[in-house]
Order: C-alpha cells, then structure tokens, then sequence
C-alpha cells in the first residue's frame, strides 16, 4: 500500500496546503476558519487558528519560499497571512470581486498569486512595495461561468483555468514592473496581461482541477463527464488528447512526472494516467489495487456490465455499495477527493509523495517510491 498516514481532522475538509518543510498543514474544516496543525512524534498537534473570514475558505496556499499564507472565500476577500512573533498576522486583499472567491495559487516565483471567482473573472495579485499594499489586476470577460481552477506555469507568466462553461483557458499575466520580459522574442510570455493564448472547448461538462507537467510542455485538467484531458505544444496549434474511464468525474489532477498524472475525485481513490512511448495517454489502475493479469476487459464488455448494473438485478445501488466498491480496490478516504498536492521541493522533476484532502475530513499522504514494478510504468 502507497498510504504512509492517514489522520482525519474534521468532519469536513474542503481545502488544504503545506508548509515550507510540510511538517505543519493548514486546511479549512468546511467552515470560516484555518487550522494549523504540526506533526510531532507521530502525532498532530493544533497550533493556530486563522479567524479573519466570514465565510467558507475555499482556497489556501502556503508559498514555500516567503513562508506566507494566502487564504481566498465565499465572502469575497483574501488575506495574505505572515507569522509575525509566533503569530499570523493577516493583510487584507482587495479583489473587487461581486462573487465568491473559489480558488487560489501562488505563482512559482511567489510574487504573484491568481484568484479565480464565480464573478467569471481571474485576479491577479501583487505587492505594492510603495504604498505597502496587495494589489489586483482582473482578467475580465473572458470566461461564461465560474472560474473553478487556476494554474501557474513554470515560467511565472502564463496561468491555466478552468470553469464550468467547460472550457480551459491560458492567458498571460505578464505585468510591467513585476516580471520580467522573457529573452525568447515572440514568446507567449511576451503577450499583453490578460491576452488570451489558447481556449480549449474538449469538455461538454464542467471543467476542475488543471495543472501544468514540471517542464511546462503538457497541461491536463479534468471534466464532470468523467474524462481527462492532455494537451501538448500549447500555442496557436496545441495537440490533445482525451481519455474516458468509466467511474466517477475526477476534481483535481497531479503530474508526478513527465509522463505520469494521478487523478483524484469522486471516486474516493486516487487513479494513475500514464503516456506510453509514442506519448499516447491512458488509465492504468487505481493506487493500491492489485494488478490484474490481463491488460483489462474490452470496451464492449465493460458497456455490457453497466447496462447490467443499470438495468439489472443491481438497480438499487447504494451508496455505501460504492463505498465498499473503492475500498475493494484499497480506498482510504470515504467520501470525494477534493484536492492533491506535492510533497517535494517547487520545481522537481519527480513527485514521490503527495497529499490528498477530502469531504470524509481525512488528509492522507502518500509514497510511490519502489511503485514502478507494482504500477507497471516508470516514473
């Protein structure tokens, strides 16, 4: 089994981050607050709470450089929280926004961070050493709906989102004063804030969780229709792929390496895509399932067992039928995986551990090291 530990700290946990050196964990128990855990001797200890929002915290970020905190909610506000004398001391944000902040990043290079909202807009956030502020700059009517998800690239300039139009979006965040222009004339980088470099229409459902690969050079992100999309050479002629899998809709994705992405949602288990040689992606397994002999049954089959399921005998499926279902293939958690996290340094190549947070309140951490032979792929 990949779990190293498992601690369920809430009835509820809608959004997590770790610290610089992940020894302590900030998450939000599905209410207006913050907790702040650290680990000491097997053992979780409440060290802070943060109480400065009015409503749900949807997002948090802890940068691992600058050691700030940046929390985002429904009330509309965000605070960047720094620990002052043992204690975290919040600066308030103005985003402007007229709707419910839902997620938040910081960017590679901490400088910046990206808040997506349900106003159909992307705040982009900067410190104002002059006036010894927070500032936003809003990427405005681009999007149809919700803003769902946001992602920075490796080069501080581009930012992935997702929306519940259905679509994924990249635009430039370049700002004049704070980055830097990039050498590579005519690069993306270079484009007008808010320019939008690509639009992808793949899904038909409410589009989530979006992330970038360490090089930059693949992005995915997940749709409500229980499919997963990868695309490649983003730019004026991007190359993508989609893969459909039978269970349940994913809501948040991991690239652990080039090659390889872990997948978790409603299912209550993490899922492993892999690319072959040829750079054609797939789903492999679940974590922690045992893997079976034959390479798995055949499209037709599997459309014959759910319409068997749907029409037959096993009509009034139950939930806890579903919840046995993923614990047969080795699920920890007991409700849906909100979110997924690294637990390695910023920028490395390969991911060997990562968190998972869900509605079950369960924060699980897990370790793929001496995997490959049980995945089957190389990382």
């Amino acid at each position: 089994m990949a779990v190293v530990d498992v601690h369920r700290f809430a009835e509820s946990i809608t959004c997590h981050a770790w610290s610089p050196d992940h020894s302590m964990v900030a998450f939000c128990p599905n209410n207006n607050e913050v907790h702040i855990y650290k680990s000491s001797q097997d053992q979780w200890e409440r060290l802070h709470v943060l109480e400065k929002h009015d409503q749900i915290v949807s997002g948090i970020d802890w940068s691992s450089k600058s050691n700030k905190i940046v929390t985002v909610s429904h009330d509309r506000n965000s605070y960047v929280w720094s620990l002052e004398g043992g204690e975290w001391v919040p600066t308030l944000v103005i985003l402007r926004l007229n709707r419910a902040a839902l997620c938040v990043q910081w960017s590679p290079k901490e400088n910046k961070f990206a808040v997506g909202s349900g106003a159909k807009t992307v705040c982009i956030c900067y410190y104002e050493q002059e006036n010894n502020w927070w500032v936003s700059k809003l990427i405005r009517k681009r999007h149809e709906s919700s803003v769902t998800n946001v992602a920075w690239h490796p080069n501080n300039i581009l930012l992935a989102t997702t929306s519940t139009d259905g679509k994924c979006r990249v635009f430039s965040t370049f700002i004049k004063g704070v980055d830097t222009k990039d050498p590579k004339a005519g690069s993306p980088a270079e484009s007008k804030f808010g320019e939008q470099i690509l639009q992808l229409d793949l899904s038909y459902s409410w589009a989530f969780g979006v992330k970038w690969s360490p090089s930059g050079n693949t992005l995915a992100y997940v749709g409500h229709s229980s499919m997963i999309y990868f695309v490649d050479d983003v730019g004026p002629s991007p190359l993508a792929q989609s893969v459909a899998f039978r269970d349940l809709p994913l809501r948040d994705v991991l690239f652990i390496s080039e090659k390889m992405v872990i997948g978790v949602g409603y299912d209550s288990n993490p899922m492993v895509f892999a690319a072959d040689d040829t750079g054609i992606w797939s789903f492999i397994r679940y974590i922690g399932e045992k893997k079976e002999e034959s390479s798995g049954s055949s499209y037709s089959s599997q459309f014959s067992e759910a319409f068997t399921k749907f029409y037959g005998q096993s009509k009034a499926t139950t939930a806890n039928e579903a919840s046995e279902s993923s614990k047969s293939r080795g699920g920890v958690h007991d409700n849906c995986i909100n979110s997924i996290l690294p637990l390695s340094k910023a920028g490395s190549p390969k991911v060997m551990r990562f968190s998972t947070a869900g509605l079950d309140g369960k924060i699980a951490i897990w370790n793929l090291e001496n995997m490959e032979e049980e995945l089957g792929h190389q990382f």
